[in-house]
């Protein structure tokens, strides 16, 4: 009875971690950013790419770190602050794959909020610390 707990467990705990792992692994083939910031007439200020590596690892830390929730569709009552275009290389002789994040960067509770393109994560929100981080890279603060 035990040797089937274990094998159940173990045949449930595998998927997990290998899901688990291929997430992490799209984060990890991450190349660059794109950053469009919204000014206060709702139009977008000329972009900009982030694409050295030490930002770059910044961003996939931050991101690991967005509390998704798939199946929430979240509505803003205004524009968003920026609007960053993430690019991922998984194979170099196919194109890169982009995701779009619109963010907006809530001051009265420190925290972000994030709608992503990709139907897998679709809503998102990061706390405190994770957020004023991602805002000050973003913002080239």
């Amino acid at each position: 009875m035990l040797k089937y707990k274990l094998f159940f467990l173990v045949m449930c705990l595998f998927p997990a971690l290998l899901l688990m792992g291929c997430l992490n692994k799209d984060l990890n083939q991450l190349t660059r950013v794109d950053i469009e910031i919204v000014k206060t007439d709702g139009n977008y200020e000329e972009s900009f790419m982030i694409t050295d590596e030490k930002t770059v690892d910044a961003l996939r830390e931050i991101f690991k770190q967005i509390e998704w929730n798939p199946n929430e569709e979240a509505k803003m009552a205004r524009k968003e602050d920026i609007k960053a275009t993430l690019f991922f290389e998984y194979d170099e002789n196919m194109p890169e794959r982009l995701f779009e994040y619109k963010i907006w960067f809530i001051q009265s509770n420190e925290t972000a909020k994030i709608i992503s393109n990709n139907s897998k994560e679709g809503y998102g929100r990061l706390e405190k610390e994770n957020a004023q981080t991602l805002e000050n890279i973003l913002l080239n603060k």
